[in-house]
């Protein structure tokens, strides 16, 4: 394992579910490959990290890391700032940096980890050192991310040969791409099997701006609010609101990008009457303000 894998401090449990390192000669290979040169992993991983301890990368990051939280939740350490993580939540760490993962007391934490590299791996920059919520999609063919590691670690274990490697290189770009352009891959909604949820999506787009009711949203797609509850949940792992809430938030990220706007004025732009729940509900999806999401590429 690299010296930049894992560094484990008194009491921590740490194990390896799955586990792939490209050996050092074939990582120059793929860094000379004009098929894999722009962007290639070094190194890929399932890990869980035990309840109550602290996975700590105490040396400087050779290559930048991305880390997907995919079961349980903890706090990671970026700078000096702490940001809780949960499920469907990620991050990813520029090489040169440090960082520190703290596993809640209650539940083990279940990670997918990549390490990676490329010539144009730095222009990608934007989105790092930031905690992502991913917006739910009910489109897996292209939001399921464990399917896509899955199709990586199963191919790694058939061997390094050339080819192989430039496949599972591809397979990773579109992987990091369905992280770093989260809304892009849950806008993508053709395969949807029930045209009620793929109508309240389409329906909640539209009205971004507005405070929708539960009773709103049922009437729409023209069922009781109970069961149009229970047939989104099973479509999409989410409540109708928490769904809306989830768009909001990524309407907001475009506004703070893009335009001027004070963060006032966007909380009343997406339909917040309170500024103050505007910045809580921001934060507690994002892990960051939205001042602070704002100034990040400063």
């Amino acid at each position: 394992m690299s010296s930049e894998t894992i560094s484990i401090e008194i009491g921590i449990v740490m194990k390896e579910i799955k586990h792939f390192k490209i050996p050092a000669p074939l990582i120059e290979e793929q860094k000379a490959n004009l098929l894999t040169r722009d962007l290639y992993f070094t190194e890929i991983g399932e890990i869980e990290i035990e309840h109550g301890t602290i996975w700590n990368q105490s040396e400087k990051l050779e290559n930048h890391m991305l880390v997907y939280c995919i079961k349980g939740s903890g706090i990671v350490m970026i700078g000096e700032e702490q940001i809780p993580v949960s499920g469907d939540q990620f991050f990813i760490i520029p090489a040169g940096d440090q960082f520190k993962y703290y596993s809640v007391i209650n539940e083990n934490s279940r990670l997918l980890t990549a390490y990676f590299r490329g010539e144009k791996s730095n222009l990608l920059g934007t989105g790092f050192s930031m905690v992502r919520s991913l917006i739910p999609s009910v489109n897996n063919m292209v939001a399921n991310r464990e399917m896509l590691f899955n199709e990586i670690f199963n191919n790694l274990s058939k061997g390094f040969h050339d080819e192989n490697l430039v496949y599972v290189n591809f397979c990773f770009g579109h992987l990091l791409a369905t992280f770093l352009y989260a809304n892009k891959t849950s806008d993508d909604l053709a395969d949807e099997s029930n045209p009620a949820v793929r109508h309240s999506i389409d329906f909640m787009n539209k009205n971004i701006g507005m405070k929708l009711t539960l009773e709103q949203l049922a009437r729409e797609a023209g069922y009781s609010p109970t069961y149009f509850t229970t047939l989104f949940r099973l479509e999409t792992g989410y409540s109708p609101l928490s769904y809306f809430s989830h768009l909001k938030i990524l309407k907001a990220t475009e506004y703070l990008d893009y335009t001027r706007q004070k963060v006032k004025a966007i909380s009343f732009l997406l339909g917040y009457t309170d500024p103050y729940y505007f910045t809580k509900d921001f934060k507690k999806r994002m892990g960051l303000s939205p001042r602070q999401y704002r100034n990040r590429i400063n």
